[in-house]
């Protein structure tokens, strides 16, 4: 019996589709964010079930979540701008990263514990992607106020008071126009692909995406957000993401155990 999971012989790919080639990194593929954004944020265990179906329902669900915030909050006039929807919007994914970096080690370290040998050990070996693409993210988003917080640069920096200087603002310009979309690659693909921890196993970001969803929902219902709108757009705003996750996902694990014979019993070995 596979890491996968289900009683039959296993099958690499599931009897899903085969999983697209990973490209390598190069030298020359360094200097493109996107392709370094992929390397580090997209599953890539190469005997991992890939479903064209699944991969369509995730980005739908990503692109209208995100849409449907959007529209209420500038519907229901809690954003007065643009600026203010994006500042509305990272900080809701600044507390969602916030508590992935809480509940992940803890999902994880429970998953794994509740495996059995032998796949305990090969899961707890799986879990280094997924914690690295988590880290990237942290690292990417806080290296311009880490630069700013340790007074490196300020607003009172002369930046032509030395040669040196002027390479320093060529080099820091150059870095964050790459860091930008590398940035914003990499959390559209942490949501759709929820830190790739497909690579841990296929029941894994169903299971933790649903489990995050509500927890932020919880942050909103405490934290009082949406608070201007009325009860019933506030209701959906606040239930509706974590409704329509665990729809998804529900349909997600049963098309894993109908069409490709993968349980979390059996990934568990239980």
């Amino acid at each position: 019996m596979s890491a996968n999971g289900g009683g039959a012989p296993w099958n690499p790919y599931g009897g899903g589709q085969p999983a697209p080639p990973v490209r390598r990194l190069t030298f020359g593929r360094l200097f493109n964010p996107i392709a370094v954004g992929r390397a580090v944020f997209t599953p890539s265990r190469p005997d991992r079930v890939h479903d064209p179906a699944v991969k369509k329902a995730q980005v739908v669900r990503t692109v209208l979540g995100m849409g449907a915030i959007v529209w209420m909050l500038l519907s229901y006039g809690l954003a007065s701008d643009a600026d203010a929807v994006m500042d509305d919007r990272f900080g809701q994914i600044r507390t969602t990263l916030i508590t992935l970096a809480v509940t992940f080690p803890v999902a994880v370290a429970v998953f794994i514990a509740a495996a059995r040998p032998p796949h305990r050990g090969l899961f707890l070996r799986r879990a280094a992607k997924p914690a690295g693409a988590l880290l990237a993210l942290f690292v990417t988003l806080a290296a311009p106020r880490l630069i700013t917080g340790l007074g490196y640069v300020t607003e009172d920096t002369d930046w032509t008071a030395s040669p040196g200087r002027v390479l320093l603002l060529f080099a820091l310009g150059a870095w964050l126009l790459w860091l930008a979309p590398f940035a914003l690659y990499g959390i559209a693909q942490s949501l759709v692909h929820v830190f790739r921890t497909a690579d841990l196993h296929e029941t894994v970001p169903p299971l933790l995406a649903t489990l995050l969803v509500w927890e932020v929902a919880l942050f909103d219902l405490f934290q009082g957000a949406y608070g201007s709108v009325p009860f019933a757009a506030r209701l959906a705003l606040t239930l509706g993401g974590p409704l329509s996750v665990t729809a998804l996902a529900l349909w997600e694990l049963r098309r894993l155990r109908t069409r490709h014979g993968i349980t979390l019993r059996g990934a568990l070995l239980r």
